[in-house]
């Protein structure tokens, strides 16, 4: 009688080779791998930290195309700083955040959509190079679930004491991306070794670079990259990492949870600005 034969599959999670009929996988303990349900074309994409980035990526640079179409600023107004800068006004129909947008017109769901809207070519670049270097490794240790979490609810976090500390208007992804650097200081701290101790130098580099960039450059929202910072360690904390505590349905609702209410705000930012601008309101 022949055996049956063992079919390799890579894990939904954690994109390790394992076998179909692990009743849970070795690496990260995400249970039944091999069902139907975990395992089919978009699961895997959701899973997969590569298709992550590039998927935050595009939503970042098309947030950034729709923001200079809307806009009346003239390309290469200013210089090289501001050229391909799209106007306050597009920008605020889009979603910035801050106490004007916050306190005076109740949008509180911009402390989600200002994540995604850039304020020229430069600061988008240079955030999704850091984009593309952070949340791969944070998702290695955290796991994709927890990183989505880490990466939405941290630069909640950064907008949260921005706002609190009186910032008008401000944008961009680096709080986000503080939320992923705190992450990383936390788990280097806490996991200790030789590896931890090389992340958290390797991430601290980060910490000293955005000081020094805050202080040197006007117009750096510090407040956004502390709290950034501070609560990625306080989720990086609670949620835990793979090596003590695998990923589990509390932590996939909530990512689940911080997907849909991102879309939720985009959605909202685009409908503003077109009845905002169908409407013939300045910008």
């Amino acid at each position: 009688m022949s055996t049956p034969e063992r079919r390799s599959i890579l894990c939904p999670n954690c994109g390790k080779l394992i076998s179909r009929d692990e009743p849970s996988c070795p690496w990260c303990g995400t249970a039944r791998p091999g069902s139907w349900l975990k395992n089919n074309p978009f699961t895997r994409s959701v899973g997969s930290a590569d298709r992550l980035v590039s998927l935050i990526i595009t939503v970042n640079v098309v947030m950034y195309v729709v923001s200079l179409l809307i806009s009346n600023r003239a390309p290469g107004h200013g210089g090289l700083f501001t050229a391909l800068s799209p106007s306050q006004g597009s920008l605020f129909a889009l979603g910035s955040t801050g106490v004007v947008p916050i306190d005076r017109y109740g949008r509180f769901w911009t402390l989600l959509s200002a994540n995604y809207l850039h304020g020229g070519p430069l600061h988008l670049l240079f955030n999704m190079m850091a984009l593309r270097q952070l949340l791969p490794l944070v998702a290695q240790e955290y796991g994709t679930w927890r990183m989505l979490a880490i990466y939405t609810l941290g630069g909640v976090a950064g907008y949260v004491v921005s706002y609190l500390a009186g910032v008008g208007y401000t944008i961009g992804a680096s709080a986000a991306l503080c939320g992923l650097i705190g992450s990383l200081l936390y788990y280097g701290k806490s996991r200790g070794g030789v590896y931890g101790q090389a992340v958290f130098k390797e991430v601290w580099g980060w910490v000293v670079g955005l000081f020094l960039f805050g202080i040197i450059v006007p117009g750096i929202n510090n407040w956004g990259h502390a709290g950034g910072v501070l609560g990625g360690i306080i989720l990086g904390f609670l949620l835990g990492y793979r090596e003590r505590r695998a990923e589990n349905l509390f932590h996939k609702f909530l990512a689940g949870g911080c997907v849909l209410a991102s879309a939720a705000s985009l959605v909202l930012g685009l409908l503003s600005a077109y009845f905002m601008f169908a409407g013939g309101a300045p910008h």
